[in-house]
């Protein structure tokens, strides 16, 4: 399975909006920046990310993003979900019954097996994402970081991070 070049983008960018203070918020610019990506496409993301309830979105020339709940209730899972959509990666097309000597009908009283191998890989493929929140990545990166990783966001953090009012 392959996911877009959003998904890590956006989980990126959730990961570094979860170490705002109370009220700061990041710009696009600010996050396409850090990460070294193109803010337009960036923006697409986390606009989808706002709609999926993810990030709040605070508009204006002081405006920016922030997270719209806890990092501990956003989920690997809600992430990709908001950038790729719900529908599953694999779509049966029910190749099966065509070409010149398609199955006799009864074969399609159940659905292909091969669909329902993929669709069971899927649910357990999303059932671990949604087992990993950005809390678990921040804990999980801070027991192999030496300083250098936190030095790197705090100093970002303190040249680029908005205060807004809550």
């Amino acid at each position: 399975m392959k996911l877009g070049d959003g998904v890590e983008q956006a989980i990126h960018s959730v990961a570094m909006l979860s170490g705002l203070s109370e009220g700061g918020v990041l710009s696009a610019a600010a996050l396409a920046e850090f990460h070294g990506v193109s803010t337009s496409y960036l923006l697409k993301h986390l606009q989808a990310l706002s709609g999926g309830g993810i990030l709040h979105t605070v508009p204006g020339p002081k405006g920016g993003y922030r997270l719209a709940r806890p990092a501990e209730k956003i989920t690997l899972l809600d992430i990709v979900l908001a950038v790729e959509g719900p529908a599953p990666a694999f779509r049966c097309n029910e190749i099966r019954q065509r070409g010149p000597n398609p199955a006799p009908d009864r074969f399609f009283a159940k659905p292909c097996n091969i669909s329902a191998a993929m669709l069971k890989a899927e649910r357990v493929y999303r059932a671990e994402l949604a087992k990993t929140t950005i809390a678990d990545l921040g804990a999980e990166l801070a027991e192999i970081d030496d300083g250098t990783i936190a030095a790197r966001s705090c100093a970002f953090l303190e040249l680029h991070e908005r205060r807004t009012a809550r």
